[in-house]
C-alpha cells in the first residue's frame, strides 16, 4: 500500500509539471502597474514602454541584484546582490510582494531600505514569470535565461 500511494504521489507530482508555473500572460496585464516606474528594453526594441524611475527589467531574471548599469540603487540592495543575490521568478515574487521585508529577511537587517516603495498584493508571481518570459536566451543553449 505504501509503494502505491508513493506511486501514486510522483504520477500526480510528474503531471503537475513545474511548481512554479505562472501565468505570463496574466504577469503581462499586471506589469501595468509597474510601467510608471519601469520599462522593458533591449537595446533599441522596446518590449514595454514604462518610466525610468525604476531600472530596466529586461533581463532582470537571472541578473545579481542591485546591478543593471547606470542606476542607483538603495545601499541594502546592491548588499544583497553582493552577498550573492540574483533574481529568479521566485525571489523576484518575493520581492515584489514587499521589497523592504524582503531585504530585511534576505541580509538579516532591519534597518534595510529598498527604494521600491510599491508592494504588488497580489499577482506577483504572474509578473515575474511575464519579466522571464521577455528575458534574454542563456548563452549558448537559446533557452530564455531563467537563472
Amino acid at each position: 500500500m505504501k509503494t502505491l500511494t508513493l506511486t501514486l504521489a510522483a504520477g500526480l507530482m510528474a503531471l503537475a509539471g513545474n511548481a512554479y508555473a505562472q501565468d505570463a500572460a496574466a504577469g503581462e496585464k499586471a506589469f501595468k502597474s509597474c510601467k510608471a516606474c519601469h520599462g522593458i528594453v533591449n537595446g533599441d526594441e522596446v518590449i514595454y514602454k514604462g518610466g525610468k524611475t525604476g531600472p530596466n527589467l529586461f533581463g532582470v531574471i537571472g541578473r545579481q541584484a542591485g546591478s543593471y548599469e547606470g542606476f542607483r540603487y538603495s545601499k541594502s540592495l546592491v548588499a544583497a546582490g553582493e552577498a550573492g543575490l540574483v533574481w529568479t521568478e521566485e525571489l523576484l515574487a518575493e520581492f515584489i510582494q514587499d521589497p523592504k521585508a524582503f531585504l530585511r529577511k534576505y541580509l538579516d537587517d532591519p534597518k534595510a531600505k529598498s527604494k521600491m516603495t510599491f508592494k504588488a498584493r497580489k499577482g506577483a508571481e504572474d509578473i515575474a514569470a511575464f519579466l522571464a518570459s521577455v528575458a534574454p536566451p542563456a548563452e549558448g543553449d537559446g533557452e530564455a535565461n531563467d537563472g
